[in-house]
C-alpha cells in the first residue's frame, strides 16, 4: 500500500450547506416556550391520529419539537443527552423587548431569570 495525498474538493461544496437547509430547521427556543404553555402543551401531547406524521403523531417530544415512531424511541430520547441539553437551554427565559431596550441603553438591565423545566413523563 502506498501513501497518497488527499484529493482536493470543490471550494463551494461543504457539508454545512446541508445542515443549514430550511427543511432541517427546528423550532426556536422562544417558539417552544409558547408551546410549553399548559393549553398548548395539552393540545400537542394529545394530537389526533395523522397518518402523514412519524408514529401517526402520537409520540411527540414537547421540548425538542420532534415526532417519534414508537413509545420506545420516545422514552429512549427522553433519557438522551440531546434532550437534557434542550431542557437546560429552556430553563432561561426567552429574550423579550424590555431586555432589548435595556441592552440599547433605554432602561436598566435585569438579567434573565431561570425557571425549573421538567421533562414530560414517559409514554405508557
Amino acid at each position: 500500500m502506498t501513501r497518497y495525498s488527499r484529493k482536493k474538493t470543490h471550494k463551494g461544496y461543504t457539508a454545512s450547506h446541508k445542515r443549514d437547509k430550511t427543511k432541517r430547521r427546528t423550532k426556536d427556543l422562544d417558539q417552544i416556550h409558547v408551546d410549553m404553555q399548559p393549553e398548548q402543551a395539552e393540545r400537542l401531547l394529545n394530537q389526533e391520529v395523522d397518518y402523514d406524521m412519524p408514529g401517526e403523531a402520537q409520540f411527540y417530544c414537547l421540548h425538542c419539537a420532534r415526532y417519534f415512531m414508537d413509545k420506545n424511541s420516545l422514552n429512549d430520547h427522553l433519557k438522551s443527552k440531546n434532550h437534557k441539553r434542550r431542557l437546560k437551554a429552556l430553563e432561561e427565559e426567552p429574550y423579550s423587548q424590555t431586555e432589548a431596550e435595556a441592552a440599547a441603553g433605554m432602561g436598566n438591565y435585569v438579567p434573565p431569570k431561570r425557571r425549573k423545566v421538567e421533562s414530560q413523563p414517559p409514554k405508557e
